[in-house]
């Protein structure tokens, strides 16, 4: 029995040796991952302006969308991405002036126009013309640095790999105010009222604005079939007519019949006579509404602040033009793709987007910047996005247009280029913006619906119904 106790025991040992053996032999083994230079620098991919023109008006839209390649250390591990601005070349300016995307999983990153105005200001930039540098230049434009850097993990430590692209620099050009008023137009206690505009008063009459002559009034309106006057304070004690039908304001006279569409109306109180006139600039094209053929252009909103012509639509892959009444007896393109409007010029190549477009009659030239749009949402117009929101122009500052919306019985939200993140309902019924609020109920019919996001207010909405 002895004998046989020992042999076992001997066994045991020889196993256990093995096994202890076999352990280190195994935590010698242990695979490990190395992380190695990555295969490509990092690089910008986008092709940048030669200079971004900044103005608090758009300060929520795009100034440009930072892409880059795909970064690869030779680890099947998550690569992350971090894009940064700044007014100093060595990126050590104080952080109010720096731009930081953070830690990204995403090949790309847009800058927003408020976020190079916060640079402007690190540069002592600002938009009054009277202002100058030390050297009596025009103390509105300056330079700007950006970078992208791609890393695996945090980035950080003794054993951290990564890459870093070229340093890009970006001209920012603050846009100068001429006056006081932005472009020196007011609005005009003169207004468009009647059936064939707001039901002789339900809301408030069209605006008619000033001109470079004094007494000589314009409007951009868009009217209904009926009957409309000029009236002064959106009260009836001054008011024009024409009686007779002949282009002559007569005071108290008839009322002036009008058919449905988009017109320039002109009003010449030295001389007592206006003029109506079909007046409406479109966004035309493959990019837009197949050259015509898939519906009416893109409208464009007048801005007095500015004196320009505004839209905010979504395109598509493809090239536009403007043109004058969804007619090509007046139309421009841009032959030089150099941001001029040529009559008759080129097709103007577009990628699918959401974009603020301006047109600039004054200068003759045209803007175009991605951006973000506001639209209607909801089971009372699109079934809650079936088909594309209807969209909003911001035709002043803070204040976006929708016109003529056709609602059915239901309810409406306001979004942003059609997706949730950003929206607003109200709740409370009480004619205030909520972030992400309650749904608005609405009737059927057919509306003129703003929205009043002015900066430093609270958010406000109104449904007028025509």
């Amino acid at each position: 029995m002895k004998n046989i106790k020992s042999f076992i025991a001997q066994v045991l040992g020889v196993v256990t040796a093995l096994a202890f053996f076999t352990a280190c032999e195994n935590d010698d083994h242990v695979p490990e991952f190395t992380l190695q230079a990555a295969s490509e620098n990092v690089a910008f991919q986008n092709t940048f302006l030669a200079e971004y023109l900044l103005s608090t008006e758009t300060a929520n839209n795009i100034a440009e969308r930072f892409v880059w390649n795909q970064v690869d250390f030779g680890v099947q591990t998550q690569i992350s991405y971090q894009l940064e601005g700044s007014i100093s070349e060595n990126f050590d300016a104080e952080p109010d002036y720096q731009y930081d995307s953070g830690t990204l999983s995403e090949t790309n990153a847009s800058v927003t126009i408020k976020n190079l105005l916060a640079m402007a200001a690190g540069l002592g930039l600002d938009d009054d013309p009277a202002t100058t540098d030390g050297d009596g230049n025009p103390n509105n434009t300056g330079t700007v640095y950006f970078k992208v850097t791609a890393f695996v993990g945090s980035g950080e430590g003794t054993d951290a790999v990564s890459t870093t692209s070229d340093v890009e620099q970006l001209t920012i050009t603050l846009v100068e105010k001429s006056d006081e008023g932005g472009s020196g137009i007011q609005i005009s206690s003169w207004g468009v009222v009647g059936s064939g505009y707001n039901d002789w008063g339900a809301f408030e009459d069209a605006p008619f604005y000033t001109t470079g002559t004094d007494g000589v009034y314009v409007a951009y309106v868009n009217l209904l079939d009926g009957e409309i006057k000029f009236r002064e304070n959106n009260d009836w004690t001054n008011n024009f007519g024409d009686t007779g039908a002949d282009g002559t304001l007569d005071a108290g006279g008839d009322n002036i019949v009008v058919t449905a569409g988009d017109y320039k109306i002109t009003m010449d109180l030295n001389d007592s006579t206006y003029a109506i006139e079909a007046y409406s600039w479109g966004v035309v094209g493959s990019g837009y509404n197949d050259w015509g053929g898939a519906g009416p252009d893109a409208k464009f909103f007048y801005d007095y602040t500015t004196d320009t012509f505004k839209v905010g639509v979504k395109l598509i892959d493809g090239e536009i033009k403007f043109r004058l009444n969804n007619d090509w007896g007046t139309n421009y393109g841009d032959s030089g793709a150099d941001g001029t409007l040529d009559n008759g010029g080129d097709n103007i190549a577009v990628t699918a987007g959401f974009y603020a477009i301006t047109l600039d009659f004054n200068t003759g030239t045209y803007t175009m910047e991605e951006a973000s749009i506001w639209g209607v949402v909801g089971s009372g117009y699109n079934d809650w996005g079936a088909t594309p929101d209807f969209l909003f122009t911001e035709v002043n500052p803070g204040i976006w247009i929708a016109e003529n919306v056709e609602l059915i019985d239901g309810e409406i939200k306001f979004r942003i280029n059609e997706d949730w993140t950003v929206n607003y309902g109200d709740t409370g019924v009480d004619g205030t913006l909520d972030d992400g609020g309650d749904n608005i109920v609405v009737t059927a019919g057919t509306y003129i619906i703003t929205l009043n996001l002015t900066e430093g207010e609270t958010p406000t909405y109104s449904l007028d119904a025509r």
